[in-house]
């Protein structure tokens, strides 16, 4: 890192204040008491601090080391001092770097960070920078790393901008549905249709306008690698408020689009490949009751997608992530209530996600305002067969100290180790 990178990344770290526990008296109830088990280990990356801390996704390099990322700040998309910052576990140790600095755009927010490794071996780095303080104004960008298991930040090779150009089919299907809907809205309550009326003839409108098209998509979870060479980067709009994929078989040289995954609300979706070649993407559920996991399929590598449903799986609008496992079960990691971010569960499936037949708690507190949250998870298996998470961790009312404004909230990021025994030992 050169000279003028380690001052402006000192310099952040100091007004970020790290450094500072900010714990209460009272231990904070969740998963912690069971890490001395020796079924799961966990352990906080960074102090928890009055900041927003969120967005995490990590990664296990080839030498063993685990990175991590998320977007820290004031705030989210209108808080302008957001960046996105990295640490660094060694392999076989527990504690973690001090947080160094990945991406920061001055004056705009950087945020929902995800992290790959391909199988070249490179490290990408893939976030957002919001540029009108307006989740439908992100701009989608990524560096590329051949030199990143060094002390601090990666040494970046390239940096580049993702700009996605969906086809006419775009407006085509997603007109064609709102056509469909409209028609419906006689059945919806009379309180409601005037409502979804303007909704659907807004959707239908950005549709057609190549500014919503093409910006506001973003990131949330890792992105996939199929048949060695094709990248899969699951996108999702808050504008249009449902989900999509860029899709690169040259590494980013060019970029070209799926077919939207039109829906209410089935955004940040996480893929995972079925023994077939099948593509199964399981979304966060933003729109109305049941609040359920929503499900796509692709049968062309990504290209299209079919119809998009609910599944049985709870999800009170909150991010998810499913992985393959080298066993060949399903891993699913997601906040299975259908309100609230109190419950943090992990979940195995031996038959590609038709049914779930393990489940355990990783964090669990009683739901209300004051109950400790996690949220917004990322999971890896590691070369050794663990399971690898990291979450956004929220401690509110008395277990935290006041902050500024007298605002009784802290968060940091957690990282959780365990295995699949784990998960089967836990309820049926």
């Amino acid at each position: 890192m050169g000279l003028a990178v380690r001052v402006v990344a000192g310099a952040l770290v100091a007004a970020l204040g790290w450094g500072t526990l900010v714990f209460a008296a009272d231990p904070p109830r969740g998963s912690d008491a069971g890490a001395a088990s020796g079924d799961l280990r966990s352990e906080l990356i960074f102090p928890p601090l009055h900041l927003h801390s969120h967005g995490s996704c990590l990664v296990e390099c080839p030498n063993g080391d685990l990175l991590v990322c998320w977007y820290q700040g004031s705030g989210e998309r209108r808080a302008d001092d957001v960046a996105v910052f990295g640490a660094r576990q060694r392999r076989g140790q527990t504690q973690w770097s001090e947080p160094f600095l990945l991406a920061d755009a001055p004056g705009f927010p950087d945020t929902n960070p995800c992290l790959l490794i391909d199988p070249r071996g490179k490290l990408w780095l893939i976030w957002q920078t919001i540029i009108a303080n307006e989740w439908h104004t992100a701009l989608t960008r990524y560096k590329v790393s051949g030199d990143y298991e060094r002390e601090g930040a990666p040494v970046w090779e390239s940096s580049e901008t993702l700009i996605l150009r969906p086809g006419p089919e775009f407006g085509e299907i997603v007109t064609r549905q709102c056509d469909a809907d409209l028609l419906l809205i006689d059945s919806q309550p009379e309180s409601q249709r005037d409502r979804l009326k303007k909704y659907f003839e807004k959707r239908r409108e950005h549709a057609l306008d190549k500014y919503f098209t093409r910006m506001g998509w973003m990131t949330r979870v890792h992105p996939l690698v199929i048949d060695g060479k094709r990248l899969i980067m699951p996108l999702y709009s808050d504008g249009f408020d449902f989900s999509i994929m860029a899709l690169s078989d040259d590494w980013g040289a060019t970029w070209t689009a799926s077919t939207p995954l039109v829906s209410y609300g089935g955004v940040q979706p996480s893929v995972v490949r079925k023994k077939d070649g099948t593509l199964v993407a399981l979304m966060r559920d933003n729109g109305p009751p049941p609040k359920r996991a929503l499900k796509s399929e692709s049968l062309d590598r990504g290209q299209t997608w079919t119809t998009v449903v609910d599944t049985d799986i709870p999800n009170p609008g909150a991010g998810l992530e499913v992985i393959a496992l080298a066993s060949g079960k399903w891993l699913l990691i997601n906040n299975d209530t259908e309100q609230g971010r109190h419950k943090l569960s992990v979940s195995l499936s031996d038959d590609e996600g038709a049914t779930w037949k393990w489940h355990r708690p990783l964090e669990l507190d009683e739901p209300g305002p004051a109950a400790t949250t996690a949220s917004y998870p990322s999971i890896i298996q590691g070369a050794d067969g663990r399971l690898h998470a990291s979450y956004t961790y929220t401690l509110k009312g008395q277990r935290a100290t006041p902050g500024p404004h007298g605002k009784m909230e802290v968060e940091t990021i957690k990282h959780v180790v365990f295995t699949e025994d784990f998960i089967r030992q836990g309820a049926k």
